[in-house]
């Protein structure tokens, strides 16, 4: 998505952008502090900064039909891991929420995206979420697959799933806010018209994955979708944050706030 503005291959003019490069759930807690004046959110984690950010109308992460999945050493019904310990990659993340909207009975086992895995594998946790390659790589792991968050999510809502988004501090004003974002949609156009040049940028975060995984991996998760959010994912974010408050999940029920473009 930021490959175009962390390489200067776009006139940002008066505009200079550092790209920051951490795990969801850190930048989830940094929006927390206001710390970022752009930045990736997790769809669960805008209910905790409404106030704060909004939505960028581009750069969302949306599953259609997949997404987070729980997985263990071996097989369960979801009715066995009540009370059981889940290890998840953070309590802000949208695959956190989904998942307790899912299966609220279980223990947490917060641990980092990338230690899911091991968790299972040490036994700290009896299965894990997860939200990166993983969702590719988990039978070569032997592991089982107990539920895709996506899937259950379609089948739930007939929706596709929000899983992340971008947002902008409120408080830089609307027309600074309006440049910032044109110059993230081109930057978002540029990455996917010249998806081989982005893809090696980008190959460069991902934990030693080959170039055909991260290709498959990014196809997942950036695509048209994150072009611009339209009419049924937006429904999406509604429907997630929605049930979510009516179940307790979030403190305040929601309405996503999007800046226009």
């Amino acid at each position: 998505m930021f490959y175009a503005l962390a390489k200067e291959r776009l006139d940002t003019g008066r505009l200079r952008f550092q790209h920051l490069i951490e795990g969801i759930e850190t930048l989830n807690g940094w929006a927390l502090e206001g710390r970022l004046e752009v930045t990736a959110i997790s769809a669960h984690a805008y209910a905790y900064v409404a106030d704060r950010y909004v939505l960028l109308p581009h750069g969302a992460s949306i599953g259609r039909k997949y997404g987070p999945i729980l997985v263990a050493k071996r097989r369960f019904d979801l009715a066995e891991l009540r009370g059981k310990r889940i290890a998840v990659p953070g309590k802000l993340t949208t695959a956190f929420l989904a998942f307790r909207l899912c299966l609220d009975d279980f223990q947490v086992c917060e641990v980092p995206f990338d230690r899911i895995f091991d968790s299972v594998e040490g036994g700290q946790a009896e299965a894990g979420l997860l939200i990166h390659e993983g969702q590719l790589t988990y039978s070569a792991r032997g592991f089982t697959k107990l539920l895709d968050l996506g899937t259950w999510w379609h089948e739930k809502t007939g929706l596709p799933l929000p899983l992340g988004a971008n947002a902008i501090r409120k408080d830089l004003g609307e027309a600074l806010c309006l440049e910032i974002s044109r110059l993230l949609r081109a930057s978002i156009d540029y990455g996917l018209d010249h998806r081989e040049e982005a893809l090696r940028y980008a190959i460069q975060f991902g934990r030693g994955m080959e170039a055909a995984l991260a290709d498959r991996f990014v196809g997942m998760y950036v695509n048209e979708d994150t072009r611009a959010w339209n009419p049924e994912s937006r429904r999406g974010l509604e429907q997630l944050l929605n049930l979510a408050w009516e179940q307790g999940l979030i403190p305040q029920r929601v309405r996503p706030e999007f800046l226009p473009g």
